[in-house]
């Protein structure tokens, strides 16, 4: 795979400087190769840190337009006139005009005032731009190939089952090993991340020249799920014990399968959790809030009164909030189970 340009200036940079420590680095190597990430780890260190430099010089640039005395934000914003008095210095000027002087920008209101930026704000943005954006970057890209690699694995996991009975039904037909890695290869809008991994037995057997075996023991360095391991491993204790490996694949089958039975039923049994949290919630818990709240204020002594406003943000954000939430909750669930 050819690098990107800024994976080759980044490399240019610092991938002499992080070339022996990155490829010392058993993790950062495995999650390159687990997670199908096709760069050195040494275009990967250094990318990490360009890029968390290159962030860092940009937020410290805002910092300096943010703070800059005379020509900063903080500095335009705070000698702009405040308009919340504007309206004081109006009947002042109306009723003292022999006091008003021309000369002066306040033109000798005595209520004038300059904006005042917030305090808080000052304290937030150095916070925000000067710690947390360089290392959320840090910490962002430093763990992308530890998530590509979990990504693989749960998307490994989610095929497998379907992709096992496929084996058993090729050898059940005396299909060889073979024959049936390259039929699961050309199978991946079917098979998906499995058909990676088949295509990469296929190529080291039939282009790069290794035996079956020692394809089999690479793909099982190469594979992202514990499922996955265990099914090539057993495939390479069969084929070195001359057992059947159509009565592997059977069996491998029936309890991958029993495996994704046991998860659909728990995501099904969550899904009907979810369901009952959302009509005591989102529907029951509102209608009875309203009520409660209407009675209450209704029935007090003092002769107070819910205002509008409460009711209004109660319809139209609360309960808008609730169902958004739900709604979220549903949908990122499902997609872990989309194939």
């Amino acid at each position: 795979m050819e690098l990107t340009a800024w994976q080759k200036i980044c490399h240019r940079i610092l991938g002499r400087a992080f070339k022996k420590k990155a490829r010392g680095d058993a993790k950062l190597s495995d999650d390159l190769v687990k997670g199908n990430m096709p760069i050195m780890p040494e275009v990967y260190m250094a990318q990490l840190f360009v890029t968390t430099v290159a962030v860092t010089i940009i937020c410290a640039i805002l910092l300096v337009g943010v703070f800059l005395p005379d020509i900063g934000l903080i500095a335009w914003y705070e000698s702009r006139p405040d308009m919340n008095y504007a309206l004081a210095c109006y009947e002042w000027e109306y009723w003292n005009a022999d006091l008003v002087d021309e000369t002066l920008e306040s033109r000798g209101c005595p209520y004038f005032q300059y904006m005042e930026f917030p305090i808080f704000a000052k304290i937030l943005i150095p916070v925000f731009l000067g710690f947390l954006v360089p290392f959320g970057t840090f910490r962002f890209l430093k763990g992308s190939a530890a998530r590509a690699a979990n990504a693989r694995g749960v998307a490994l996991e989610k095929y497998l089952p379907y992709a096992a009975s496929y084996t058993a039904a090729m050898a059940a037909a005396n299909a060889t090993p073979h024959k049936i890695f390259k039929s699961l290869a050309l199978n991946g809008d079917i098979y998906g991340e499995i058909a990676y991994d088949s295509s990469m037995i296929y190529r080291d057997v039939s282009l790069l020249g290794y035996d079956l075996l020692t394809a089999m023991k690479m793909a099982v360095d190469r594979a992202a799920s514990p499922w996955m391991t265990e099914f090539f491993q057993g495939m390479v204790g069969t084929l070195t014990a001359g057992g059947s490996l159509k009565l592997y694949f059977l069996n491998r089958a029936e309890h991958y399968m029993r495996e994704n039975r046991t998860r659909l039923q728990e995501f099904l049994e969550s899904l009907a959790m979810l369901a009952e949290s959302y009509v005591v919630v989102a529907v029951a818990m509102p209608l009875f809030l309203i009520v409660m709240l209407v009675i209450m204020f209704w029935v007090s002594g003092a002769g107070a009164q819910m205002e509008e406003s409460t009711l209004y943000a109660v319809v139209l954000l609360v309960l808008p909030m609730i169902h958004a939430m739900f709604a979220f909750i549903v949908w990122s669930s499902s997609e872990e189970q989309k194939m």
